[in-house]
């Protein structure tokens, strides 16, 4: 019978899958493309309105420069994308920009990709369910009122959907994405049919407020101005996050793997850029006003004014007859701006895998759970994310400003390392065809190069005193802490190398028998103590109760145990210490002595036992192994109790977690249980 927790997971994740059944996890294109493109196509519903925000500085007046703002994200969209179609087939083991910079820049750089990577991906699931949760909060109130405690709640259940694997959560995502599409597109072709066709007269619900520049800035004053459409370019740059996903998944893709995954990449861009510039063009075309600071901008606005999203916006103008078609725009937009979240908890994971391989990242993060997904990655990424959503209250636009500054770091340095591929490829490449390719493959990433550097420089400037400053720091940690962990396992590496020497074997081994009574434990750890031939054999037990050492020495003379018995006194009744002095003095005389200890237990079969027992062993147990030179050994006595225990359970409970010592006992040194 199956434990409560164990039928509450396989409920929640499904059956575990053997190690083979991994080829039958890869995916298709129809559905990778929801999987690891929901992050960029979700962007579309908040860069549209950051571009918007930022120009409302200016005034209403500034909405005229949009379209340009959009173009030139535009732009810069076509040119990643293009690069990393270069990338995919270049280095399609799913490094992505890690394995890029890496290679071709050295680790430090490469190590400086993953570290913007991982706070990327965590600002990414932050950034997406906040944004999502505003989006609800226009049509549930409840959850606009509760905008902590629902965003949390979202990272928890997409973590567990994850966790089921990434197959099966894509079949889950991929309906919601499409759905996406599908409504965006409903939402700017109905409207532009209904204004350039049937030549009606849409207005958004915000077209009649008046908006107030903030402190006196308007589209006169040039350099102010011009600052300012460099802030909303920077702003709406958000919109080419998560284009770097698909290099980082290619191993997921049927084969050809490359391919399909250069096929999804511009799949992505395409669909992207025609839904963003649908968007904008439909913001102008309706008069939609977009303000930073609501309460000063808009006049009568008062403090408590709530201002519906762009998205809400358009969708109420352009069904105002046709209430369901608001709702599903609505509902799809907070749907999908949750599960772009889906594409960190793709990227993380793997990328946490692969830095652990190269031993970055503890090595627990490089294996995988029942389901054949990085478990342990996913649930980093969904604690992380949490507290990051908790700290800054799920407010999207405070937590924009953070955004986009890890991924074109990533973004400038993967451009400039496949500009040193290329470089490298093209030494040694003699035919003209592909010399040819190469040239124009290195033209693409040499234009991405330059690009996304500069876009990096300019938000850097627009966004390093609005909270773009936390992002580099956090970077900063986290490449100290994965040099930190890089050292620790190589200082271990070299530790443990066996030398050519041949081992020097041990003068003489001391055997000691710790005793706490004489039963049958104790005369079962006696008895195999004596198997192992030692050079001397002593039984030792502490003094911390006069009459019961004197029971101890009258039972064992009674007996007749042929074993010398050592008693040593604790004034103090500490058992830890004497034990370890004593041990310490057999081994003073001769450092190529070796001493060991022979610890009898028993094992308990009801969990709530160990309970009853004191600690004593395992305390001692702990303070041997800092001992050089100094073997443990328990000596296990099951008791009638472990006859009802379940060893299948057992048995699949310690294949799923890490193994622990045994439990201490109170008639022995220590207990166990199942």
């Amino acid at each position: 019978m199956a434990s409560p927790t164990s039928l509450l997971k396989r409920l929640l994740l499904g059956r575990p899958f053997r190690s083979d059944h991994m080829q039958h996890t890869l995916l298709p294109k129809r559905i990778a493309l929801p999987i690891f493109a929901s992050d960029a196509l979700s962007s579309v519903a908040y860069a549209p309105g950051e571009i918007l925000l930022t120009l409302s500085v200016a005034g209403a007046a500034a909405y005229a420069y949009s379209p340009w703002v959009a173009l030139a994200v535009v732009v810069v969209m076509l040119t990643v994308v293009a690069s990393y179609r270069q990338n995919v087939h270049a280095y399609p083991s799913g490094g992505g920009d890690y394995e890029v910079a890496t290679v071709n820049l050295g680790p430090k750089a490469g190590l400086g990709v993953a570290s913007a990577l991982l706070v990327d991906y965590v600002l990414t699931v932050a950034v997406s369910i906040s944004s999502g949760v505003d989006s609800l909060g226009d049509a549930i109130p409840l959850i606009g009122q509760h905008k902590v405690v629902s965003a949390v709640l979202l990272i928890a259940i997409l973590a567990a959907l994850n966790l089921r694997g990434l197959k099966e959560s894509g079949l889950l995502f991929a309906i919601p994405t499409y759905l996406f599409m599908f409504a965006i597109v409903g939402l700017v072709g109905w409207g532009m049919f209904r204004i350039l066709v049937l030549g009606e007269d849409l207005q958004a619900s915000s077209a009649d407020l008046t908006i107030l520049p903030e402190h006196g800035m308007s589209v006169a004053t040039s350099f102010a101005f011009a600052f300012l459409l460099v802030r909303a370019f920077s702003s709406g740059c958000a919109a080419l996050t998560g284009v770097e996903a698909i290099s980082n998944g290619v191993p997921a893709f049927k084969s050809p793997k490359s391919r399909n995954a250069a096929t999804t990449l511009l799949l992505l861009g395409t669909i992207s850029i025609a839904m963003m510039l649908g968007i904008v063009a439909l913001s102008l075309m309706t008069n939609l006003q977009y303000v930073e600071n609501p309460a000063e901008q808009i006049v009568g606005a008062g403090p408590n004014y709530k201002q519906p999203t762009v998205i809400a916006q358009l969708a109420e103008a352009v069904f105002n007859h046709f209430p369901p078609g608001f709702y599903l725009v609505i509902g799809v937009t907070a749907l999908i701006l949750v599960l772009a979240a889906n594409t960190a908890f793709n990227g993380f994971p793997v990328l946490g895998s692969i830095l652990a391989q190269d031993r970055y990242l503890p090595r627990q993060l490089h294996t995988r759970g029942d389901r054949l997904a990085f478990s342990n990655g996913i649930m980093f990424l969904a604690a992380f994310a949490a507290v990051l959503v908790i700290a800054f209250q799920a407010q999207t636009t405070r937590l924009i400003q953070l955004y986009i500054v890890g991924v074109f770091v990533s973004f400038t340095l993967s451009q400039i390392g496949m500009l040193r591929h290329w470089n490298r490829l093209l030494r040694t490449e003699r035919d003209p065809l592909a010399r040819r390719r190469m040239n124009r493959s290195k033209a693409i990433n040499g234009f991405g190069a330059v690009m996304t550097g500069f876009v990096l420089i300019l938000v850097l400037l627009t966004k390093f005193t609005h909270g773009a400053w936390i992002s580099l720091a956090a970077m900063a940690v986290i490449y100290a802490v994965m040099v930190a962990i890089r050292k620790h396992y190589d200082t271990v590496a070299r530790e443990l190398v066996p030398s050519e020497e041949r081992p020097v074997l041990p003068a003489r081994n001391h055997a000691v028998v710790l005793v706490s009574k004489v039963h049958l434990p104790t005369m079962r750890a006696l008895a195999y103590a004596k198997a192992t031939r030692p050079d001397t054999l002593t039984a030792l037990t502490v003094n911390v109760d006069t009459a019961d050492t004197r029971a101890i020495q009258a039972e064992w003379e009674r007996r007749g145990i042929s074993v010398p018995l050592t008693v040593v006194d604790s004034p103090y009744r500490e058992i830890s210490r004497p034990i370890i002095d004593y041990v310490k003095s057999l081994r003073r005389s001769s450092p190529r002595d070796v001493v060991t200890v022979f610890i009898p237990e028993y094992v308990v079969g009801r969990w709530w036992e160990h309970l009853l027992h004191n600690q004593s062993a395992l305390r001692i147990k702990g303070r041997l192994l800092y001992e050089a030179g100094v073997m443990v050994v328990s000596v296990p006595w099951q008791l009638d109790s472990t006859s009802t225990t379940n060893l299948d359970r057992l048995d699949r409970s310690l294949a799923r977690t890490p193994a622990r010592g045994p439990r201490p006992g109170e008639d022995g040194y220590v207990s166990t249980h199942d």
